[in-house]
This record gives C-alpha cells, sequence and structure tokens, in this order.
C-alpha cells in the first residue's frame, strides 16, 4: 500500500536498477532491421538430406547471433522441389518482398517503397573456387538488381580454429597446447587440403599459417582437384622432416566430391580429419559476410567480426 505522499513506511521500495558502465557493460543487443533482405545461403554440391541438415544448422546458428533475421537455402545444383535452386529462392525473395509492401500499403500504413537488395547471397565456401563462384554469381545477376553478393567465408581465424577442433576430434591433433598431455597419433605436419585449384591453395595457404600457430606444427595447402598435389606437398613435408602427417580439408562439404577425400588420404597415406561442417564458426562468418555487406555493426564482444 502507499500513501498519496509515497510509500508506506515499512515497505519495500522496487528501484530501477542501475545500467552497467564501464568495460563489462553488457552490450545492447543487435537484431536485424525492420525490411532487411534476406540471408540467402549458396550451397553448392549435389543436394542431399545430410547437405540440406547441414546448411539448416548453418543458418540456424547465423539466426540465433542476428534476431529477426530471414536466412534461407538455395541449392546450386537444386530441382526446384525438394530442393528450391538458388535461382528461384531469389526470385521468391525479391516477390516477397514486393508483397509484403503492398500489403502494408493497403493496410494504411505509411511505409517507403523497397529499395536496395532482396537478398544478399552468402556461398557456402571456405575459399574461392573460380567454378562455383562464376555460377553463384550468374544467378545473382539473373535476378537483377533485387541480390548482392559476399565474398566467400575465409580466410579467418575461426576457420583456423574449426580446423583445429577437426583434428583433435580425430585423434590427430592436441585439442589445446596449453595442457601437458599428448595425443600418441598427433600429427607432426598437416596437408591443408582444398578444391578449387592454385587460387584456393593460395588463400587455404594463409589460415594454414594461422593453424601452425596453433598447433606448432608444419602446415602447407594442397589441392585436391589437381593431379598429383597431395603427393607432393606430402613428399615435402616428409622432407623437412615430419613422420606422421594427416590430411586436414579446408572445406565446409558440399562442395567436396564423394570419396575424393579417401582417394587424397590413401595418396598421401596418412589420416584424414572430416569436414568442417556446421562448424557454429560457420555460421557466425556466413552472418559476418551478410552484415558486412549492410554495414550492421555487431554488438561489442559479439564473436561476429
Amino acid at each position: 500500500m502507499s500513501s498519496p505522499t509515497g510509500p508506506t513506511p515499512g515497505l519495500p521500495v522496487r528501484m530501477p536498477r542501475p545500467r552497467q558502465s564501464g568495460r563489462h557493460r553488457r552490450p545492447e543487443p543487435v537484431a536485424a532491421p525492420e525490411g532487411a533482405p534476406a540471408l540467402v545461403l549458396a550451397v553448392p554440391g549435389v543436394p542431399s538430406a545430410a547437405i540440406r541438415s547441414l546448411a539448416e544448422e548453418v543458418v540456424s546458428i547465423a539466426r540465433s547471433e542476428l534476431p529477426g533475421l530471414e536466412a534461407v537455402i538455395g541449392y546450386l545444383d537444386g530441382d526446384d522441389a525438394e530442393y528450391p535452386t538458388l535461382a528461384a529462392v531469389l526470385t521468391r525473395a525479391a516477390a516477397l518482398r514486393t508483397e509484403r509492401y503492398e500489403i502494408a500499403v493497403a493496410a494504411g500504413r505509411e511505409v517507403a517503397a523497397p529499395e536496395g537488395p532482396a537478398a544478399v547471397v552468402v556461398p557456402l565456401l571456405a575459399g574461392p573456387d573460380s567454378a562455383l563462384t562464376r555460377r553463384i554469381r550468374q544467378a545473382v545477376m539473373d535476378a537483377g538488381n533485387t541480390a548482392e553478393l559476399t565474398d566467400v567465408l575465409g580466410p579467418h581465424p575461426l576457420l583456423a580454429e574449426a580446423l583445429h577442433v577437426r583434428l583433435s576430434e580425430a585423434g590427430l591433433a592436441r585439442a589445446d597446447r596449453a595442457r601437458l598431455f599428448t595425443v600418441a597419433t598427433a600429427a607432426d605436419g598437416i596437408i591443408l587440403a582444398t578444391v578449387g585449384g592454385e587460387e584456393a591453395v593460395q588463400a587455404a595457404g594463409i589460415t594454414g599459417m594461422l593453424l601452425a600457430a596453433r598447433l606448432a606444427v608444419p602446415v602447407m595447402a594442397a589441392a585436391l582437384d589437381q593431379e598429383g598435389s597431395i603427393a607432393s606437398i606430402a613428399e615435402q613435408l616428409r622432407a623437412a622432416g615430419s613422420e606422421q602427417l594427416a590430411l586436414a580439408p579446408y572445406l565446409i562439404g558440399p562442395e567436396l566430391a564423394e570419396g575424393l577425400l579417401d582417394a587424397a588420404a590413401k595418396e598421401a597415406g596418412c589420416a584424414a580429419a572430416e569436414a568442417l561442417g556446421a562448424y557454429p564458426a560457420i555460421g557466425r562468418l556466413a552472418l559476418s559476410q551478410y552484415m558486412a555487406t549492410l554495414g550492421i555493426t555487431p554488438q561489442q564482444g559479439s564473436p561476429v567480426h
């Protein structure tokens, strides 16, 4: 109870929580702006249930990092039935934006006419692959001025972290350099396997340097789709003193042809880790590319950068 002059004496008074300040202040949450374009994840490779599950996990991670984000999946080799093609997804995104605008106008709302891209296309690729990116770019161009294409996800320190995790999961690297224990099967030389030719090898080499710093072992990149590349790098590492090699795919998964990794591991005479897959960093990097394109600033302390 309270009196006209204030709360009754003896009763607790609820005071507003003081706003936290300084370096430990909790960051204001960032949400997708109203009317923001959709994030369209461009997925290469022959679609399958496993690839769809991976792509859905990636967009789920992106949505969790940016509330209100509209994120959809377009398959480069889709069938427009179970697996919608990238072209169809971009057409639908543009039509949906126009439809929402018309509904808002009909409802009497004062809204600005839509402008800018209706979709931001993020390739689900760790590194450059000219053949795949050319096809993605063509689909974006065919959509007119309704879509914008970002760069691929790497190179980036988060991908070096993901590679480290996949190697440790396979028992091919220590999970943590700071811990005083060894892994009996830990590799003393890493072949960073990619696809996309020499350009992809050079880009993978940048992330490879970051991985080498994490593991304190030599890391060299090689192309799975160039004959003799894997064997040549394996020979160089062994000549430099590495005795136990490991193959680390600098690939997310959908772009990797079936059987190619196993064949490369046999060629190099070593074990291989799994592809990066839906490691959380993949979703964060996809979102980072989207946010950079739109000029959205991530909240302080966010892993998206």
